[in-house]
């Protein structure tokens, strides 16, 4: 996946997760359910981005790089 299809996802999932956020009257139990999948999938592809660019910058092939498994992007110390 080429960087501009990784941000094309990331903004496709941002509309998605700005349209669940915006709903009044709350969320039903699967749209909780599909906004906590979609702040997994941005944090994810914002990490192969990361990866891709920082592989490209130091010579690498960003190819190389590789969607992280969940629990472990999620677990990040900022």
């Amino acid at each position: 996946m080429e960087n501009d299809e990784i941000l094309e996802n990331i903004g496709s999932l941002v509309e998605e997760e700005r349209s669940l956020r915006q709903r009044t009257g709350g969320l039903q139990d699967e749209e909780r359910t599909r906004l906590a999948e979609l702040e997994v999938q941005l944090d994810q592809c914002w990490d192969l981005l990361r990866q891709r660019r920082a592989k490209a910058e130091f010579g690498e092939d960003p190819d190389t790089a590789a969607v992280r498994p969940a629990a472990e992007v999620e677990n990040y110390r900022s």
